[in-house]
């Protein structure tokens, strides 16, 4: 990398920055290369290290870099195209399923997840954990809010707890009539929780898509799920995806 002379540019500092950085990963550095450390880049470059920091978290949102635990920042392979929609709306775990059910456990949704379901503040509900990985790599997390009126047959004697739990849900969702679901998708930063199983640091970027199921003219169920911005690109058939701003 050669160093460049940031101040006469129009554009913020760290934006022609991360121009500069994007030509010399394309140019120097093989996928999987460690980057010199920060105090390195921001000598080399003449910048402050808050403005290369800026520069580097936006490379890792374009899914250019990685940060990794206990290994530093590293150059990341392509983006994988992973699915979330199709052209047959089906209930989650129904069919060919990309997902691993881990938990369940009754909780109370957070409020943007109560007013979806139209429950009562404070309502416990049936609180899927599911994971998703592609090729041996852990790309999403996902939270499945059920409330106990769309299971009616679920009985606790059946699976306590557990991983088993969380299939008997599954189960029981698929005996209802889907009548349809839209989805949604925005930009947000890990929670600790999902941050940790994702192998990612807390805070950051993700792409959190958040679908709702639909039957007998109500909301069945609101799957929240988190994907690895650094390392997917979302495809999406005909599911009625909306982008939200901001």
């Amino acid at each position: 990398m050669g160093t460049t002379q940031l101040d006469t540019v129009p554009e913020p500092k760290y934006w022609h920055l991360k121009t500069v950085l994007t030509d010399a990963l394309d140019s120097e550095f093989a996928v999987g290369e460690i980057l010199p450390n920060e105090r390195e880049l921001a000598a080399r470059f003449g910048v402050a290290r808050a403005t290369l920091r800026q520069a580097l978290e936006q490379l890792e949102l374009e899914g250019r870099l990685q940060r990794r635990r206990g290994v530093g920042t590293t150059v990341a392979p392509p983006r994988m195209g992973v699915a979330v929609g199709d052209t047959e709306h089906s209930w989650p775990g129904a069919g060919p399923d990309a997902w691993l059910a881990v938990d369940c456990a009754d909780a109370a949704p957070p409020a943007a997840v109560a007013r979806l379901l139209d429950t009562v503040g404070g309502e416990l509900v049936h609180t899927v954990r599911r994971t998703r990985r592609t090729h041996g790599q852990p790309v999403a997390a996902e939270l499945l809010y059920v409330p106990t009126g769309s299971v009616p047959g679920l009985a606790a004697l059946d699976a306590p707890s557990g991983a088993a739990r969380a299939r008997a849900v599954l189960r029981e969702l698929q005996r209802l009539e889907l009548d349809g679901q839209d989805q949604a998708v925005e930009l947000g930063s890990a929670r600790a929780d999902d941050a940790k199983q994702l192998d990612r640091l807390p805070g950051a970027p993700v792409l959190v898509v958040t679908t709702r199921y639909f039957t007998a003219g109500r909301t069945g169920a609101v799957a929240v799920a988190t994907y690895r911005a650094d390392t997917c690109r979302l495809t999406f058939g005909d599911s009625g995806m909306q982008l939200l701003a901001g």
